[in-house]
């Protein structure tokens, strides 16, 4: 004989996944705290040996775990975040594809339209790379059944983080090699500073530019530019340009703020004047204060963003022709 489970009433049946989030504990629920962790635990450890050892075969593990350790944390955790469209596939795909194709296009475009350093070379810059990394996430994203601005958001961040990830690894592959030989200090150092900074640089600025094309797109049915996506790419590669430039708007704060007569005619002249002591902590502040700034400025568009993506529908407005998608994480 023969029996059968009885059927599940609407709306009181909890699907395996759901369930299993219910039994799982705070620590298993967080998939991206475990890379994290297990990841800066290698990396440190991989340090110490090749510090230890003088083992030169041990730098490619710095570079590439360094490089790679908080992007591919981020965005494990912003895809459990996602929509169910968007799957571990087109996740990793958009990390690599996009991280790759970004590269690749800003270093052609920065080679034949900014040979000459200018004072514009940084808005360039941003204008370049804000371009190349909306030109992959575009092309990666044209074939997706629909659009919501949450899966922009993470779509963008995953290109972005990849942009970052390979970026990182060609500065830290550059800090190695200093004018006395090789210095596995400075590699250490430009790791562990991009890695801080990573957070609140390319996969801030390609998230707010991803949430907007898909929230467009969302409305239209397909991927297009409008005003609001122009104007979005406008706004991140200023923050870009801004990020870039925070250096060199420092030391002209500096200057216009405690330079003497005697440094301004100095620098006139095409010389580098002497500096106080008082001026290098100025200097410091400043040029960390910029980048706060810049950093507080991108989060709080980007909170903007997901708040809106993630607002519950308003009643009496019209219901999506899809079905709605429990966020995963």
């Amino acid at each position: 004989m023969t029996t059968t489970m009885p059927e599940a009433v609407p709306g009181t049946a909890m699907t395996k996944t759901e369930t299993e989030a219910e039994t799982r504990g705070w620590w298993s629920r967080r998939p991206w705290l475990h890379i994290f962790l297990g990841g800066l635990g290698l990396w440190v450890a991989t340090v110490v040996v090749t510090f230890a050892t003088a083992n030169a075969n041990l730098v490619p593990t710095i570079i590439l775990l360094g490089s790679f350790l908080v992007p591919v944390t981020f965005v494990t955790w912003a895809f459990g975040h996602a929509d169910q469209v968007v799957t571990a596939q087109r996740i990793f795909t958009a990390f690599v594809y996009g991280g790759v194709l970004g590269v690749l296009g800003a270093s052609v475009l920065e080679a034949a339209f900014l040979r000459q350093p200018s004072g514009l070379a940084y808005v360039g810059v941003g204008l370049i790379e804000e371009a190349v990394k909306l030109a992959a996430l575009w092309l990666l994203a044209r074939r997706l059944g629909r659009y919501t601005m949450r899966d922009g958001i993470v779509l963008g961040a995953a290109v972005g983080f990849g942009f970052a990830a390979f970026e990182s690894a060609g500065y830290a592959f550059n800090a190695l090699f200093t004018a006395g030989g090789p210095s596995l200090l400075n590699l250490v150092e430009t790791e562990v500073l991009r890695g801080i900074l990573a957070p609140v640089g390319h996969g801030l600025w390609t998230a707010i530019l991803g949430g907007t094309l898909f929230g467009v797109a969302a409305r239209r049915g397909r991927l297009r530019l409008s005003g609001a996506v122009l104007g979005s790419y406008l706004l991140v590669a200023l923050l870009h340009g801004l990020w870039d430039a925070s250096q060199q708007i420092a030391v002209w704060l500096t200057l216009v703020l405690t330079g003497t007569r005697v440094q301004w005619l100095l620098i006139q002249l095409g010389r580098a004047p002497e500096v106080t002591g008082a001026q290098v902590h100025l200097f410091t502040a400043l040029s960390w204060g910029l980048l706060a700034l810049d950093a507080l400025l991108g989060a709080l568009i980007l909170r903007r963003r997901w708040r809106r993506a993630t607002a519950p529908e308003r009643p009496g407005t019209l219901v999506a022709p899809f079905p709605v998608s429990v966020e995963r994480g």
